[in-house]
């Protein structure tokens, strides 16, 4: 359970950086693992290729000290889920690291409440 959640985490810093500005792939995996993330090749690569693969990011080729680097950068749509994702980020940092009071769940009988949204 621990690890889709590191990833997901993982998912969003990578989002966070790279609608910064773009980077490649050794120096992402540092400041990940600055972070504390164990981290390796082998789950970093597969990692960006999915969220390349889902559109969130783009891929560029650079040349840098005679050897082809990889560069990574949010799309368009890469920034609208941030932007998408950081109100619920800010709830859910408020509720579990401020110590406010979550919102109260619903009754499961009360039939006038909203569908959950995905």
């Amino acid at each position: 359970m621990l690890r889709a959640v590191y990833l997901a985490f993982m998912r969003l810093h990578i989002l966070y950086h790279a609608a910064a500005e773009p980077f490649y792939g050794m120096a992402m995996m540092q400041e990940l693992r600055r972070h504390g993330y164990r981290i390796s090749a082998g789950t970093f690569y597969p990692l960006v290729h999915r969220m390349e693969e889902d559109g969130l990011l783009a891929r560029e080729e650079r040349v840098v000290d005679g050897k082809v680097r990889k560069y990574y950068a949010a799309t368009d749509d890469g920034r609208a889920a941030l932007d998408e994702v950081r109100p619920k980020l800010a709830e859910l940092v408020d509720e579990v690291l401020e110590g406010h009071s979550p919102t109260p769940l619903p009754d499961a009988s009360d039939t006038d409440a909203p569908p959950p949204s995905d």
